[in-house]
């Protein structure tokens, strides 16, 4: 049986997925990159990410449940450097420029403090 508190967490970790897919979309297209469309549970079990190119897009597949926000939020960015098929200096860039941009969705649960 599937508790309240249960149903709040998944409720809460979507609704920051879907926060961080808008911000790293919306990053990305500023940047002159091509934003990928995020998806949560991937398709393929077993894995946490998955990357699926159709027609002229990509479709970045990242599993949130039981795992720390901070490995989906790398998942997703690994994800659009994926998409973007950004190597060297150019994917370290975008990487920054990415974190930075949802560095503020990474608040611990305990409170106000930031993860580094």
């Amino acid at each position: 049986m599937t508790s309240t508190s249960d149903i709040a967490l998944a409720t809460t970790r979507y609704a920051e997925f879907a926060v961080a897919a808008r911000v790293l979309a919306s990053q990305a297209h500023r940047h002159g990159l091509k934003p990928p469309g995020f998806r949560s549970p991937p398709r393929i079990v077993g894995v946490d990410r998955s990357l699926r190119r159709i027609n002229n897009g990509v479709v970045v597949s990242v599993s949130l449940r039981g795992r720390p926000f901070v490995a989906v939020l790398s998942d997703m960015i690994e994800g659009v450097v994926a998409a973007n098929r950004l190597m060297g200096r150019e994917a370290e860039i975008a990487r920054t420029v990415l974190w930075q941009s949802v560095e503020m969705l990474l608040v611990s649960d305990e409170g106000e403090t930031r993860v580094a």
